[in-house]
């Protein structure tokens, strides 16, 4: 199941698939031929200087939903596919030579919080719908793909190229933490001590907005978003939660009680007081920020009436908000943070 297109931060361009006796006529083709003139050398695309990978560090394994997946020694060349993966490897010193664009920054695939840290652009990568030979041609030695649909053909494809990461164990479609996910990446890479200091650092940021903004325990806190013609609401286990949940907030148990499988739910413009809480936090998708703040209906929702509701103006503050990389986090904590606390003062 893709994203909610209600609640999906910048809709990823979706891109024909070949039929597939084609597809993996030239998948078998790419792989052969790959495997016959052997891998190319690294380039400045590679780990820096093995990114401080232990002697020895390999084979690791990972637990997936997939099973078990091992990767036999140090990659050389990853392809990051997941939602934030790539930002979560180039924060372990890695750069992917290959990577998708969730929401649609351009360039470089990632936000302002991790600008400069390629030395050469990746390969650009669809999102929903992958580009499996393009993804062959790049000769990867790991796939990353972490945070994704956790759909098994997708899976399957990939892992016919190179040894692919998925969503974790017990893990489902686009709900894994910045937390998991960089301990995974970071586990894949070699570099697992890297990953838990930089996972420690991030939590020591979140510590501190916590004990400077001690009024954000307990309060309900409701997180939405609008695009053209519909409101949605995103549920627990999702990447926007966790953030709002770790400052102490609490979801909306309105909008809680009526999560499926997926990580949003569809508000309807004559329900949208689904959306009051203590405070009320709303993004635009592909629409001027005054498309939600001047809606008669979505003003008249109690805790937006009352003052008590923040709309993304800025779409790096939103992006950050919704990417949940561990980079992205920082980010977020430093810019979106005073703007939850002023409407509760």
């Amino acid at each position: 199941m893709s994203p909610a297109p209600s609640v999906h931060s910048a809709a990823p361009v979706r891109r024909s698939r070949p039929a597939p006796v084609a597809l993996w006529a030239v998948l078998t083709a790419l792989v052969l031929g790959l495997t016959a003139c052997g891998t190319s050398s690294s380039d400045d695309t590679s780990p820096d200087s093995a990114s401080g990978a232990a002697s020895g560090a390999f084979p690791v394994t990972i637990a997936t939903k997939f099973g078990d997946v091992t990767v036999k020694q140090q990659p050389k060349r990853v392809v990051a596919l997941g939602w934030g993966d790539a930002e979560a490897t180039l924060a372990l010193g890695v750069r992917p030579v290959g990577a998708s664009d969730w929401l649609a920054f351009g360039g470089d695939g990632t936000g302002p919080w991790a600008k400069g840290l390629y030395k050469k652009s990746p390969q650009m990568i669809g999102t929903l719908e992958p580009e499996f030979e393009k993804i062959a041609a790049l000769e990867p030695d790991l796939i990353l793909d972490t945070k994704s649909s956790g759909a098994q053909e997708r899976y399957d494809t990939l892992s016919k190229i190179a040894p692919t990461i998925g969503v974790p164990k017990g893990g489902d479609q686009y709900k894994i933490s910045w937390e998991k996910q960089t301990e995974m990446i970071s586990a894949a890479l070699g570099v697992a001590d890297k990953g838990k200091r930089l996972i420690s650092a991030t939590e020591k940021k979140f510590a501190a907005a916590v004990a400077a903004h001690p009024e954000f325990k307990g309060k309900t806190i409701a997180l939405g978003s609008r695009t053209g013609s519909a409101f949605g609401a995103y549920v627990r286990g999702t990447g926007r939660v966790d953030f709002v949940e770790r400052l102490g907030f609490t979801n909306s148990p309105a909008v809680d009680a009526k999560a499926d499988d997926s990580f949003s739910i569809t508000v309807s413009r004559e329900n949208l007081d689904l959306l009051d809480a203590d405070l009320t936090v709303m993004a635009p998708i592909g629409v001027d920020a005054k498309k939600i703040s001047d809606d008669p209906l979505y003003k008249a929702v109690p805790s937006v009436k009352a003052g008590r509701s923040v709309v993304f103006d800025d779409e790096n503050l939103s992006s950050a908000f919704a990417t949940d990389s561990v980079l992205s986090v920082a980010y977020a904590l430093e810019k979106v943070v005073p703007l939850f606390a002023e409407p509760l003062k």
